[in-house]
């Protein structure tokens, strides 16, 4: 495949009709004007681009850093690239930048249509009341309210309208007609047949209709969908802004000497030393030179437990120091950092999903061009064979074609279902905010779910308390209370939690020890590994019998109690009291209320589940048996130990395997994969990242609902489906009558009405397909 110099659509040499010759090399070109504008001006397009912005270089100064050094790209054709705004030479939609940076701007597009659709709506209602009124009531008939409609209907077509010629236009020399064709070619001959009847009427054999409402309302329902649309994208690039969001701006780097200064991030390059205080986010990718901290990874990884980091260990940008200061080794910065390659894969994923007006558009790409040769085959027909006035009736005749092939039906065929779906999603928790996404639903083979926060609750809290038989529990309860308090700890505020319930009081505050990595002492209380007991002179007796603080009777060997408990991916820590042996407390994760309800019906369904998280194998395994995987699932079905891109690769796997893949998450770094697969489901309780890279959340999230978007996507794909074939088929059958003459332009108006209203009631009955 070749690039077209000019616009930047790839062009294949073999079946490329615009080729011109240029100091010895060959260039194709995707259509005659791009091949005009080279041969007028071949070093401007021959230029080398500028280079990309680098992400650790920040905005180039002078003539690189204005508008003309950043590559924009279409949302509509994700293969035309060039440097600069535009226009697309396919589509006519204004170009927008390839490349999402931190500042976020006001979105001149969002912001003209939103405009735009104000204004046409101001004009249009009472221009519909007036249309609609001629029906009923005699007073709105007459020549007057005829100009009352002109008036109204002008500025409509003229400004509101306008953006749908200038890419109408632009799509036929680009031999790609598409939607926007349609719509300018419907409400032009609307508004042009309309403005003649009401100039001069004289020149139709009877007295003529006119059709201002019909041109307006089509503009103002496309125009909403504009603003649906461009709203949807803002959000994908709010995602993205998010993501970047999670740098700091500056670093303390630590120069040889030792001295310390505050730097831009841009500065920073591979080898630099810098100091990360506790509680502030980690600059860049590096490894820890010295120091001792615990490091909230879930932005990475999604669990929920900070990670301990000490001399030796690697961390990652962007992630969360806690309690400890750190001194990092930079290794990687800018794009080739994590954080910059996880914001480069939800750019490129947002990018690469289909649009759901593109059926249309490969089916328009043929009917408007037929419909253009119909109505002027007929107006040449009529105009030598048919009754005098010939001219008169030929011209009507032509109009009728092109006023009953006016795309309101097909134009209001997929929007209707897409509207009237999304608020019967949000009225039962599915919030869709990408319309293409409903469609794909109805497709999808395989749900992908992350582990924590998707399938279960994403927060510790504690599974069982068992004490040794002479453990004295309400001294150990308020002791252990006391110390945990003091801390911030995940695993201590679950304990917090777990004894407030039961009632336990705390004693005074005694002095706590954090021995990092391993737990706490204070006073006559150690708490955490075994290895810290082991350090304090206390043995664990391993054969000793132990009690349930929640079960009465029930005991069980130590080392059986903490097998059993680990085995179910628990965390197990150890707890003494003056120096003997007191009991154990297990920690972790608890899956979602319907989580295994909620597997078992979408397996039912013949969906394949397969569950993703960064914790361990072992701790994997047991939440997906609980949730109901058999043996021969969690060998294939649950991939454990994953970062994002792994995530992301997992998704790519499946769908070259040929599946229809469905992400389910609720965390950052669950956003590219969100982006990539089919369709991404996110959890409402989750982060905001995740929810702006979703096309699909779920407001509860509860996994429940995701068999009910399933049904919703089902019911909307067959909805459109059934909406296409009645507008196409109202085409199909009205042409040849308006062709022949047998229905004129008012008759045609009214069986376009009839399309339409039709299309509208279809659309309604999505109303109760969801609860």
């Amino acid at each position: 495949m070749k690039t077209d110099p000019v616009c930047g659509m790839k062009v294949d040499p073999a079946k490329a009709k615009h080729v011109l010759e240029h100091e010895g090399e060959t260039h194709f070109f995707c259509n005659p004007r791009c091949k005009d504008k080279f041969a007028a001006n071949p070093a401007k397009y021959l230029a080398p681009p500028a280079p990309e912005e680098d992400l650790d270089r920040g905005p180039r100064s002078g003539r690189e850093s204005g508008r003309e050094a950043t590559q924009y790209t279409c949302p509509m054709h994700p293969e035309v690239v060039q440097l600069g705004p535009g226009a697309c030479p396919k589509c006519g939609m204004a170009l927008e930048p390839k490349e999402v940076t931190a500042e976020a701007g006001p979105d001149p597009e969002l912001i003209d249509m939103r405009r735009r659709l104000v204004v046409a709506a101001v004009f249009t209602v009472p221009l519909f009341v007036i249309a609609m009124g001629g029906h009923f009531v005699h007073a709105f008939h007459g020549s007057l309210w005829t100009w009352v409609q002109l008036v109204l209907a002008t500025p409509v077509v003229l400004w509101c309208a306008a953006p749908f010629f200038v890419r109408g236009a632009r799509s036929i020399p680009a031999l790609s007609p598409n939607m926007f064709t349609l719509i300018a070619l419907g409400v032009g001959v609307a508004y042009v047949h309309s403005l003649v009847a009401a100039l001069a009427p004289g020149v139709f054999p009877a007295p003529p209709e006119v059709y201002f409402e019909t041109a307006a309302m089509v503009t103002t329902l496309v125009l909403a969908g504009q603003v649906l649309e461009l709203r949807a994208r803002h959000h994908t690039a709010e995602a993205i802004r998010a993501l970047l969001a999670l740098a700091p701006k500056t670093a303390r780097r630590v120069a040889d000497d030792g001295t310390e200064s505050d730097v831009e991030l841009v500065e920073l390059r591979e080898g630099d030393r810098v100091r990360v205080r506790p509680g502030e986010r980690v600059p860049a990718d590096g490894d820890v030179v010295e120091g001792e901290s615990a490091v909230d990874e879930s932005m990475l990884t999604g669990e929920p437990l900070p990670v301990e980091k000490a001399a030796g260990a690697s961390v990652t940008g962007g992630t969360m120091n806690g309690d400890g200061a750190l001194l990092v080794r930079v290794a990687r910065t800018g794009k080739d950092s994590t954080l910059a390659k996880i914001v480069q894969l939800v750019s490129q994923a947002a990018r690469s999903r289909a649009r759901v007006q593109q059926l249309v558009d490969r089916v328009s790409a043929y009917f408007v061009p037929a419909v253009v040769a119909l109505a002027i085959g007929t107006f040449i027909a009529w105009l030598a064979l048919g009754p005098e006035p010939r001219f008169a009736h030929a011209l009507v005749t032509g109009i009728a074609v092109l006023v009953i092939a006016c795309p309101c039906a097909l134009g209001l065929a997929t929007p209707m279902s897409i509207m009237v779906a999304t608020g019967a999603g949000a009225r039962a928790g599915i919030l869709v905010k990408d319309a293409d996404a409903l469609e794909r639903l109805a497709h999808v083979t395989t749900l992908v779910v992350d582990k924590t926060g998707t399938l279960t609750a994403g927060k510790p809290r504690v599974h069982e308390v068992l004490l040794a038989p002479t453990t004295d529990r309400a001294r150990l309860f308020t002791l252990l209370l006391a110390a945990e308090k003091q801390s911030e700890h995940p695993l201590a505020r679950a304990i917090v939690a777990y004894l407030t319930d039961r009632a336990a009081t705390a004693a005074d505050a005694a002095r706590v020890e954090a021995v990092r990595g391993k737990g706490i002492v204070a006073g006559p209380l150690v708490f955490g590994t075994a290895a810290l007991l082991a350090d304090r002179g206390v043995t664990i007796p391993t054969t000793t019998v132990v009690q349930s603080t929640s079960e009465a009777g029930r005991e069980e060997a130590l080392d059986a109690a903490v097998a059993r408990l680990r085995a179910r991916g628990l965390t197990v820590s150890f707890a003494a009291l003056d120096g003997a042996f007191a009991g154990v407390v297990a920690i972790g994760d608890a899956l979602k209320p319907g989580a295994e309800e909620a597997l078992a019906v979408l397996r039912g369904r013949g969906l394949r589940v397969v569950m993703l998280t960064g914790d361990a194998k072992a701790t994997a395994r047991a939440v997906a048996r609980e949730a109901g995987f058999t043996d021969a699932e969690l060998e294939r079905d649950v991939v454990a130990e994953v970062l994002p891109a792994d995530k992301v690769a997992t998704v790519e796997r499946l769908e070259k395997e040929g599946a229809i893949v469905a992400m389910a998450g609720d965390g950052i770094n669950d956003a590219p994969a969100l982006a990539r697969a089919h369709v991404g489901i996110a959890m409402g309780d989750g982060s905001d990242v995740a929810i702006a890279s979703a096309p699909v959340t779920l407001v509860k999230g509860d996994l429940r609902g995701i068999a009910r978007a399933l049904d919703l996507g089902r019911a909307t794909a067959s909805n459109i489906r059934q909406n296409l074939v009645l507008a196409f088929g109202y085409n199909v059958a009205a042409l040849p009558l308006a062709a022949s003459g047998r229905i004129g332009p008012m008759i045609a108006a009214a069986a376009m009405s009839v399309s339409s209203v039709s299309v509208i009631a279809n659309a309604l009955r999505l109303r109760g397909r969801v609860r």
